[in-house]
């Protein structure tokens, strides 16, 4: 009877050691390129305002997430607050913005017409829309097509990113 139980466990010992032997030959691998990994946790998002010469400006809000290209688009809107900073957008109490990327190119329906956005407003947009992409590891050369409620921009990419 013991020939019967010693049998089994020597043939599992002896299939354990060549599955052990057999694993020696592997080698390791090399470092492997790939895009650059998301940044991680953020503590907000980048938005873009214009100083007194009106270059444009990142400002940090501290929204404790990064969220979305819409959530990011819709802070901008609200405006620069106490910063110091102005903006090339007119003032509006529908922050509402639609994203969808399609073909490489990110596009946002606005809730303004463009009279109310100067150009500088536009790169604003354009911009705080790139940064927030970049945060989830996206480039920062992909072109964003604006759509206001009377017209569509060409897509254009951030001059300063």
């Amino acid at each position: 009877m013991t020939t019967r139980i010693a049998r089994p466990a020597a043939l599992s010992c002896a299939l354990v050691g060549v599955m052990m032997l057999g694993g020696c030959g592997l080698q390791p691998s090399g470092v492997e390129e790939g895009p650059e990994a998301p940044t991680g946790l953020a503590p907000g998002v980048t938005l873009y305002f214009l100083d007194d010469d009106e270059n444009l400006i990142p400002q940090q809000r501290e929204t404790g997430q990064l969220g979305s290209i819409s959530d990011a688009v819709g802070l901008l809107l609200t405006g620069p607050g106490n910063s110091g900073l102005s903006t090339g957008i007119d003032e509006t109490t529908v922050t509402r913005v639609v994203t969808s990327e399609r073909s490489e190119v990110i596009e946002l329906r606005l809730p303004l017409a463009r009279h109310q956005v100067e150009d500088a407003g536009v790169d604003q947009i354009v911009c705080t829309t790139a940064a927030t992409h970049v945060q989830v590891g996206g480039s920062p050369e992909i072109p964003v097509q604006l759509r206001f409620t009377d017209i569509s921009e060409e897509p254009a990419v951030c001059p300063v990113l």
